[in-house]
């Protein structure tokens, strides 16, 4: 998997590193770095400070993790082993994919892709038509991810670890409110807005990152 990098709001970089990588990471950090000087952390976040300054800080996925008597990284570590079954749910515009996961491999699926009509120019009272015409088709869209989401993940709930969500996150609110999936909502999540349209190559890529490490470098000097 490709190390993925962006700016971290209010500065320094976030990047996605997976868990086989991840002491890699920290040792060429350290060499970046002048060392390292201190490694702190609980149950939702690692903190990894350079001899110069610079601070890596590690959100812990699908927390809180117990720490037990293990170092901060070695937690982690194990934290991410001893995670199971995945639920992953994406949504965008018409579009749904729905899956289990487990290492990062997607085990059981469903995609599909609802019409929406596209945007029109027109004004006035046909304008006013279009809108309703494709509020309706987003709400039809929307009802059947949440079926899907039902369908798919409801009869393995009791065994997912956490839940994966993707894609537009006013839509996934909506998907995600429906009173049949209360249990899913109590689950650890982590939330992936940048996917493009929902497909089960794009699932498959998300299932893949799912248990990567968000980590955020600050030059705190």
């Amino acid at each position: 998997m490709t190390t993925r990098r962006a700016a971290a709001p209010g500065g320094g970089t976030v990047v996605e590193v997976t868990a086989d990588r991840l002491v890699g990471w920290v040792n060429r950090f350290s060499g970046r770095n002048d060392g390292v000087l201190s490694v702190a952390g609980d149950d939702s976040q690692v903190r990894i400070t350079g001899g110069n300054g610079t601070v890596a800080d590690m959100a812990v996925p699908f927390g809180p993790m117990a720490r037990g008597d293990r170092e901060p990284l070695e937690a982690l570590l194990h934290h991410l082993a001893t995670l199971g079954l995945l639920g992953v749910v994406l949504v965008r515009g018409g579009a749904h994919s729905v899956g289990v996961a487990r290492e990062g491999t997607v085990r059981n699926s469903s995609t599909d892709r609802a019409y929406l009509q596209g945007r029109t120019a027109a004004g006035g009272w046909s304008q006013q038509r279009f809108a309703r015409r494709r509020g309706n088709q987003r709400t039809a869209s929307l009802d059947s991810a949440a079926d899907t989401v039902a369908r798919v993940l409801l009869p393995v709930a009791d065994s997912l670890d956490g839940l994966v969500l993707g894609g537009d996150r006013a839509g996934l609110t909506i998907v995600m409110a429906d009173p049949r999936l209360a249990a899913l909502n109590s689950l650890p999540s982590r939330m992936f807005p940048d996917i493009a349209e929902p497909r089960r190559t794009v699932l498959d890529e998300v299932a893949a990152r799912s248990l990567a490490v968000s980590i955020t470098v600050t030059d705190l000097k």
